[in-house]
Formats: C-alpha cells, structure tokens, sequence
C-alpha cells in the first residue's frame, strides 16, 4: 500500500555532507510516521531519525544528533535526511521506512521499507 525509494546516496570524504530523499507513495503513506535507519553487513539494522509529515515530532538518534537533519517536503511527497561532518562509521546503508506507532527506534514498529542507498564516507 506504501512505496518508498530512497536515493542521494553516495562517496564523500570525512567532514563532507550528503542529502538523502525518500519518495513516498499509495493512499495511505500519509497515515504513518517516517523514519530512516542505517545497516551495516553483519549487524543490526540501526535507528537513526524519525518525523512525522507535518514536520513535528522529530527524534535523533544519540550517534547523530547535532549533525544530521530529518524533513518532510510534502508538496514533493518526500522526506530527506541531511547529513553534516559525516564520519566513516556513519557508512552504511540507508533505509526510508513509514510506521512508528509504538517504539519509534525499532524496526519491528515499521510497516514499510525502502529499497536502500549506500552511504560510504573515506577517511
């Protein structure tokens, strides 16, 4: 009922910054809150922000605060992420995901699920 597709992802030195875009779309995807999570091979797919569309409610998670930023452009039906002072360990993929009802940093609160874009940051 819900598609999402991430993109902006991308190569960028230590200290760089990127903007990620999630595109949403079906009937429904306005009923949800929107997060995004990072997953590296081998471990825990990892909470990183969530947002509601109207722009409220907005939760970093401690790795992150002060240097990334979550927005809603609802014009566009889009959600983006922006990520300032990048370091290595923020390398990753990065997942779109609309859900969030109960405990906004677990994945088994999200309903839907983007396909993914890789984020990697040199040293």
């Amino acid at each position: 009922q819900v598609q999402l597709v991430e993109s902006g992802g991308g190569l960028v030195q230590a200290g760089g910054s990127l903007r990620l875009s999630c595109a949403a779309s079906g009937r429904t995807f306005r009923n949800y809150f929107m997060g995004w999570f990072r997953q590296v091979p081998g471990k825990e797919r990892e909470f990183v922000s969530r947002i509601r569309w109207s722009g409220i409610s907005t939760v970093y998670a401690d790795s992150v605060k002060g240097r990334f930023t979550i927005s809603t452009d609802n014009a566009k039906n889009t959600v983006y992420l922006q990520m300032n002072s990048l370091k290595p360990e923020d390398t990753a993929v990065y997942y779109c995901a609309a859900g969030g009802y109960y405990n906004h940093n677990e994945v088994g609160s999200y309903d839907y699920w983007g396909q993914g874009t890789q984020v990697t940051v040199s040293s």
